[in-house]
């Protein structure tokens, strides 16, 4: 009886073919927008220019209890604003955003960073229905950050497509500032690695390898969700987001652990 041949296994999708080709190309030494190689990892460098501030989106207006590290979403957001900055049309924005969605941020704070927690004086709109007092004085508890050093932003080029690749590389240095607005930062340049180490932010793995830094906390940080569109994480819509859909939260690992702390601030150190 003649034996059966066996059946080749099947070739990859076009879409696993795609980034197995992507990522052999990021690891030569071809230049990618500019920016010379090997490496599927881009590095942004920033240096902070004024204190950092980003609140935790859970808390209140009255409670403004403050990240040490951007988001991803942040990030992200900081490239859409810099899209439009740069005169991308409305579609170019919005197909941007969803070309944005796998892409893997991580960002290294620097060695250092002091949470000065502070009281002030604001004005909100008023309960009463007096139309000639809108507003009436209350205070408001503030955090912001001082940080020492620059900041690098790793972006994983592997997980979107060269396009988007190019775009992103295109667009970091019109960012001025990321989170809340006056948390300026000053683009310093490129450069491409193969690979991030512990002092990077990191998903918590629940199963599997992970190298924790020296110092760290854990805490968790947004990034767009698989249903993220312009549409309705634009400030101006009136549609609202929803968990899991337009937005998720990261169980994340940021390499700074408390080393100091008194009635008005908290110091972060990596080691």
């Amino acid at each position: 009886m003649a034996s059966r041949k066996r059946k080749a296994a099947p070739p990859p999708p076009p879409r696993e073919r795609d980034l197995v080709g992507w990522i052999a190309t990021l690891e030569t030494s071809a230049p990618l927008g500019g920016v010379p190689g090997p490496g599927r990892w881009l590095i942004a460098e920033y240096q902070p220019t004024a204190l950092f501030s980003l609140k935790v989106s859970l808390a209140t207006s009255s409670v403004g209890k403050s990240l040490v590290v951007p988001t991803p979403y942040a990030i992200k957001m900081a490239l859409i604003d810099a899209a439009f900055r740069a005169r991308f049309s409305d579609s170019e924005c919005a197909s941007l955003l969803l070309a944005l969605i796998p892409l893997d941020v991580r960002v290294n704070p620097g060695p250092s960073a002091v949470v000065t927690h502070t009281f002030l004086k604001v004005r909100q709109e008023s309960r009463g229905s007096d139309p000639l007092r809108p507003y009436s004085s209350t205070i408001s508890y503030r955090e912001v950050v001082h940080h020492q050093g620059p900041w690098l932003w790793a972006f994983d080029l592997a997980s979107v497509e060269l396009a988007t690749a190019e775009k992103v590389i295109t667009l970091l240095p019109h960012i001025r500032y990321v989170g809340k607005r006056g948390s300026f930062i000053q683009f310093l340049g490129f450069q491409r690695v193969l690979e991030v180490g512990v002092e990077f932010t990191q998903p918590v793995m629940r199963s599997g390898a992970w190298s924790p830094p020296t110092r760290g906390h854990i805490t968790p940080l947004d990034d767009f969700g698989p249903e993220a569109e312009l549409a309705v994480l634009s400030s101006f819509s009136a549609k609202p987001a929803r968990r899991d859909r337009h937005r998720k939260f990261v169980e994340t690992i940021v390499p700074l652990g408390i080393v100091n702390s008194g009635p008005g601030f908290t110091e972060y150190a990596r080691d």
